[in-house]
């Protein structure tokens, strides 16, 4: 096989990976994609909104949704600061990073399912 066969060969196989043909093509099950994004302040994402992919071949894997809550001093209690979208892998739950900085993790198993935008669990002051 000379090196044009298998450029198309190569071609071939992701064009089969990543169309997407709903429940007719068994192979984009194999792929989680999931937004991407260091520092979302709950209106818009610092830097441009990225894009990041899972293999999602033996195990179900998870999109990440990490918001961290800071804690005030006076009022005793903890205020949404930011959140983190990621692809790393997910365990749910919270747990308490510094003395007054507090991180609350969600998971979720669908496609670009980490939105901020889309969860309730955030209020968002008018500006």
């Amino acid at each position: 096989m000379g090196p044009r066969m298998f450029r198309l060969f190569l071609l071939g196989v992701f064009t089969v990976l990543f169309m997407n043909e709903g429940d007719r093509v068994l192979t984009w099950k194999w792929f989680r994609f999931c937004n991407a994004c260091d520092f979302y302040d709950g209106f818009t994402c610092l830097k441009p909104q990225k894009s990041c992919s899972k293999f999602n071949l033996f195990f179900p894997t998870a999109c990440t949704t990490d918001h961290f809550y800071f804690y005030h001093r006076r009022t005793g209690r903890y205020f949404y600061r930011y959140s983190k979208l990621s692809c790393r892998p997910c365990e749910a739950g919270m747990s308490q990073l510094f003395h007054d900085l507090l991180r609350e993790t969600h998971c979720c198993l669908k496609d670009k399912c980490n939105d901020v935008e889309k969860t309730l669990d955030i209020f968002k002051s008018p500006r």
